[in-house]
């Protein structure tokens, strides 16, 4: 299950992770965010042990959203050693986004 976190640093929970973390920006608005609950929970089911997956909320931390230009919700940031390695926008089906993350992770 993607796990809804607050954090006092958003570098400091990517560095601390032993494994890489895939970053679900999203907004409560979006209806396309809310159509990938289940598939990242189908995501999470496959590559558990192997991934974290965060959901960052773009409205309560706008800062973020700029940072690491989020144009199009819902957008993926899959970060490895506290590095961006992959990005994904918009909708991707379980299946797809396993077989793409598993070539990076």
């Amino acid at each position: 299950m993607a796990t809804k976190k607050q954090f006092g640093s958003f570098e400091e929970m990517l560095s601390g992770a032993d494994v890489p973390v895939l970053v679900d920006f999203y907004a409560d608005w979006c209806g396309p965010c809310k159509m990938m609950t289940p598939i990242l929970e189908q995501v999470n089911a496959q590559l558990q042990g192997r991934l974290r997956i965060v959901k960052i909320d773009t409205e309560k931390y706008p800062e973020l959203a700029s940072h690491y230009q989020i144009e199009a919700l819902p957008t993926l940031v899959l970060f490895k050693q506290g590095k961006p390695v992959d990005r994904i926008e918009g909708v991707l089906q379980a299946p797809q986004l396993v077989q793409r993350l598993q070539n990076v992770i």
